[in-house]
């Protein structure tokens, strides 16, 4: 079976399926491919989501060692700069607002990890930021697919 467009130009039954069937082959690989990319960004962001989730518990056990049970070793600083510094790390794998929360976490630890033992207000400031931080967390996994 022929389709005559006009003159001399003529297209077979199986020239159109063959164009058809190449177009839908492509749109199919390229919605495969896309949600691929889709479930691997969701699956990164989520594993490193749960892990800030500890990561922030952590430090905030460590804030809480350090002023209401001045432990000097489960309150320790050092310990601090690493869990915030790791905090920092991971929030580059998520989101930007994330990335904005873990920075001002990092800065509200900096300014206050001297005092954290003797000075409540110190000590809520951070705990105030690890919620905030906290809680982009938990809106960023609602979000995703």
């Amino acid at each position: 079976m022929k389709i005559e467009l006009s003159g001399e130009h003529t297209i077979s039954v199986f020239q159109l399926t063959a164009v058809f069937s190449m177009l839908f082959a492509l749109v199919g690989f390229s919605y495969n491919v896309w949600r691929m990319q889709i479930t691997e960004y969701n699956s990164n962001v989520r594993s490193a989501s749960f892990e800030l989730l500890l990561q922030l518990s952590e430090l905030e056990s460590i804030v809480y060692a350090a002023h209401y049970d001045q432990d000097v070793i489960l309150g320790n600083p050092r310990k601090g700069w690493v869990k915030v510094n790791l905090i920092a790390d991971l929030s580059m794998i998520t989101e930007p607002e994330i990335g904005f929360a873990a920075e001002e976490l990092k800065l509200s630890w900096q300014s206050n990890w001297q005092q954290l033992a003797d000075d409540e207000a110190s000590a809520q400031a951070v705990v105030i930021k690890i919620d905030e931080t906290r809680a982009q967390v938990r809106i960023l996994l609602k979000q995703l697919d």
